[in-house]
């Protein structure tokens, strides 16, 4: 039987994250080697994951980040079980670590971010390793990127919502694409202007128009009329250039973007929010 000392159990602890306690249990079963005591840690993570796989992980935090160039930027969410956790520093650590690994990496999906080597494992394993430690479900659950001559982060100040806004120019003042940001967080817009809202979503918004008028007593005639008004209405609310700037209501988006340089304007834009 090895002589576990608590030098061991702190190199241990300092290899893999885990618990004092767990540390010591481990080094006890493999008999002082550390290479299998490493491992009985990581299959306890696997174990814990396992048991769990059938938990909500409805909490968590979602960040967002570009290059340095600022012509790419990245947004992911890591969700866990519990606020709890979602406010512990070595959770929000190990998101910052994976969107740190995104920015560098750039993965074109999340299944390829999953598989990215971290630290030694892949993200899918440190994740699988962490739900061992913290002892609720953690899960990956969204990644997404965009690239433009200039894109903008915007986290929101409880760590449950951040989005992404690509301009069209570059060299553009940070504040205004910061702005825009915080408009996309804000108000939840469905595409940037009229012509990119699906066909689906503007055919279901012209028959809940109709329906309406209908109910209202309004004669056959005229429902499409008012039908086209409503859709005009809802296109003004939730696309992102006709919104009402939400630091001035009285200019739309558009308006506020003009000021600066006429053509200047937003390509694509990234949201995401556990609430």
């Amino acid at each position: 039987m090895a002589n576990i000392t608590a030098a061991d159990v702190n190199k241990l602890r300092k290899q893999t994250g885990a618990g004092m306690m767990d540390c010591k249990k481990a080094l006890t079963a493999a008999d002082g080697d550390f290479d299998k005591a490493i491992e009985i840690i990581r299959e306890k993570g696997q174990a814990v994951a396992q048991k769990r796989s059938d938990r909500e992980a409805a909490e968590g935090v979602v960040f967002s980040k570009t290059t340095d160039d600022a012509k790419k930027g990245f947004i992911l969410s890591l969700n866990c079980e519990t606020d709890f956790v979602a406010k512990n520093d070595d959770f929000i650590k190990l998101a910052h670590q994976i969107l740190d690994l995104a920015v560098k990496e750039q993965p074109k999906d999340l299944d390829e971010l999953l598989n990215k080597d971290l630290n030694g494992k892949s993200v899918a394993e440190t994740i699988k390793y962490q739900t061992g430690i913290i002892g609720e479900k953690l899960e990956l659950s969204y990644y997404d990127f965009l690239e433009a001559p200039q894109v903008t982060s915007y986290i929101h100040m409880d760590n449950k919502l951040a989005a992404l806004i690509g301009l069209n120019q570059e060299q553009i003042e940070t504040q205004v694409g910061r702005d825009v940001a915080m408009q996309v967080a804000a108000m939840n817009p469905v595409a940037v202007d009229k012509d990119q809202v699906p066909q689906d979503v503007v055919e279901k918004e012209l028959e809940i128009g109709r329906k309406q008028a209908k109910a209202d007593g309004k004669p056959d005639n005229l429902l499409d009329k008012i039908a086209q008004g409503k859709l005009g209405k809802f296109m003004k609310e939730n696309t992102l250039l006709n919104q009402e700037f939400i630091k001035d209501s009285k200019k739309s988006v558009r308006d506020y973007l003009q000021e600066f340089d006429k053509e200047l304007s937003v390509t694509e834009f990234k949201r995401y929010s556990l609430k």
